[in-house]
């Protein structure tokens, strides 16, 4: 019975870690990161304490939960930055990237907020700094605009943040099609590009569905 017990108590430990993470995840989708800790503890039915144990800081639980959503958007970046077009490649990286934050309303404030000791701190600048000179290539090759900043990204990422819809398909049509009109907006030269199709938003009648 003794020799039995640690293991035990190890995979009730990696229940507890998972059942954190599980409820971290869900509630940051629905209600960002403001969500007190101790309402998480609630939803995955552990005590204050034992979360934690696990997780000292809540920077420390949202960098653990949205780890492999920060590893996609580096993805997204490295092969945005590998495209021998750069505007190419950086048009990419916005609608994807934006698409992501359209599933996930807790990995946008994530992935935007500069967290006191965030773990990620380092992966944050790489993909800041991967970001700002694929954006230097797109200039050099005359599509994207003279006066771009990376803060102009920054604010499209913002914006789309602020995209709730009733439906997670509508929140994502309703997202490429802003990244396509950014996009546009950004470009050195606009073209007549076909933008992705508009969801239905405005209401035009009361009884309207």
């Amino acid at each position: 019975m003794s020799d039995r017990l640690p293991q035990t108590l190890r995979s009730d430990a990696r229940d507890n870690r998972e059942s954190i993470l599980e409820a971290a995840r869900a509630l940051f989708s629905t209600d960002g990161l403001d969500v007190p800790m101790r309402e998480i503890a609630r939803r995955a039915g552990v005590g204050p304490a034992t979360l934690y144990r696990r997780f000292p800081t809540k920077q420390a639980l949202v960098a653990e939960a949205f780890a492999d959503q920060l590893r996609a958007c580096r993805t997204i970046v490295d092969e945005g930055c590998a495209d021998p077009d750069p505007w190419r490649g950086l048009c990419q990286v916005i609608e994807r990237i934006c698409e992501v934050h359209a599933r996930d309303r807790g990995f946008t404030e994530a992935f935007l907020a500069a967290l006191p000791g965030e773990p990620d701190a380092a992966g944050r600048a790489y993909t800041v700094g991967a970001l700002a000179e694929l954006a230097r290539r797109a200039k050099d090759a005359g599509r994207l605009r003279s006066d771009f900043v990376l803060d102009d990204l920054i604010l499209v990422f913002m914006a789309n943040k602020g995209i709730r819809t009733r439906s997670t398909a509508t929140q994502v049509a309703a997202s490429r099609r802003f990244a396509g009109l950014a996009i546009q907006a950004f470009a050195a030269e606009p073209r007549p590009v076909p933008l992705p199709p508009a969801p239905r938003l405005a209401r035009t009648a009361p009884d309207s569905a």
